[in-house]
């Protein structure tokens, strides 16, 4: 790295790159609040509607496995400004669409394209000392959670205020400003020459020759599980006997996990002195605490805000750990390895997710809190794997 280029003092370029991190993640999550508003107004079944949550994910997951890898080929400070420009695209689409297959079509679009986050953090490690990898990483991906946290609160207010709408248009005009914002001021960063195949091929041999990559995106996977759960179960749970909450006090709620978000720059920095192996178990331990007091939010809406926000800041402890790893195993395919970790991390989540579902129709809340901690202590065993892994590697 360039000694002159060190970005981690330039706060005002840190905080355009948070943001853009919250709202390329968080596009993602507009339609959920919004499925009844676009279903009256296109006069389509809801299960159709519905839909539009599913392609959002799948086409996110996509960008993720195709789109990120070749962030380590290309120039970023043209190839991040280029995916958020047709992100904001899909986002107008979106906003005007006329149907329901325009809004899918614009929806597609957006989450694949939205991965330009994905990019940004790999660029942002590359442009720091070593020993400022996590605060910097910790700092974007603030951004990134609250993005994701504020999304469908943010989504559900403007449509009550203005129309369903509102949210992808104001969305898209906001991305096309950080684009100029940013454009100019992304720092340069070396580029490797290699073929979009070879970038596959490449990403098998990441795979068998760093262990401690595989080990860390179980881990995220099966923590982002354990907090996906909570995705698919949240609104039946809440808006059913004893809380009876309305959808919106439902998105209230969640605003708890933002304190969680918000902690990951600290435990950046934590982790920037070398207690990354610490911040594992303490990240695991709060996210098996807080499906006990989840357990007690089946009746205690209290508790269940107690429960949610220990989850999001169990969580962000842990995936700021793994990612501060991760970025140092390989200086040279950074953009790879987070392809590899992300497409893991949101097969998790997106598994979690399913498995709330059959728990809570199988079981009820008790069975989707057991669901939650098995998850949890899935992720805890490759924790303790790659613990022994990585003291052998250091003794040999």
């Amino acid at each position: 790295m360039d000694p002159h280029q060190d970005i981690s003092q330039n706060k005002s370029l840190l905080w355009l790159m948070a943001i853009a991190c919250g709202l390329c993640a968080g596009l993602n999550y507009y339609c959920q609040p919004l499925v009844h508003s676009i279903q009256q107004y296109f006069n389509v079944p809801e299960s159709q509607v519905a839909l539009t949550v599913t392609f959002a994910q799948v086409s996110y997951a996509l960008g993720l496995l195709f789109l990120v890898p070749v962030g380590d080929i290309v120039n970023k400070t043209k190839f991040i400004p280029l995916l958020m420009f047709i992100a904001a695209f899909g986002l107008l689409l979106c906003g005007l669409s006329t149907n329901l297959s325009m809004l899918w079509i614009g929806t597609i679009i957006a989450g694949l394209f939205s991965v330009a986050a994905q990019v940004l953090i790999p660029l942002a490690t590359m442009a720091v000392k070593p020993e400022k990898t996590g605060e910097v990483v910790g700092f974007l991906m603030s951004g990134l959670l609250v993005g994701i946290l504020l999304s469908t609160s943010l989504s559900g207010l403007l449509s009550n205020l203005f129309s369903w709408r509102a949210i992808y248009l104001v969305s898209s005009v906001l991305m096309l400003i950080l684009i100029f914002l940013l454009k100019s001021r992304l720092p340069q960063v070396p580029t490797l020459k290699m073929s979009y195949a070879q970038i596959f091929s490449s990403m098998g041999s990441l795979l068998t020759q760093e262990k401690r990559l595989v080990l860390r995106a179980l881990i995220g996977g099966f923590a982002f599980a354990a907090m996906s759960i909570l995705f698919s179960t949240i609104a039946v749970l809440l808006t059913s006997e004893p809380f009876h909450l309305p959808d919106a006090l439902v998105g209230v709620v969640t605003l708890i996990g933002v304190f969680g978000a918000l902690s990951t720059t600290f435990v950046g920095k934590f982790a920037d002195k070398g207690h990354t192996r610490l911040l594992t178990f303490v990240g695991i331990a709060i996210l098996a605490c807080s499906w006990g007091i989840l357990y007690l939010g089946g009746k205690s809406l209290v508790f269940y805000t107690m429960g949610y926000g220990l989850i999001n800041l169990g969580l962000a402890i842990t995936h700021s750990s793994n990612q501060s790893i991760i970025f140092r195993l390989r200086p040279d395919a950074k953009s790879r390895i987070n392809s590899i970790y992300m497409t893991t991390y949101f097969i998790g989540g997106a598994c979690g997710s399913a498995l709330g579902i059959y728990a809570w129709h199988h079981g009820g809340w008790t069975m989707t809190c057991l669901a939650g901690l098995c998850l949890v202590l899935c992720s805890a065993f490759f924790a303790i794997v790659d613990t022994i892994y990585s003291s052998k590697k250091q003794i040999a």
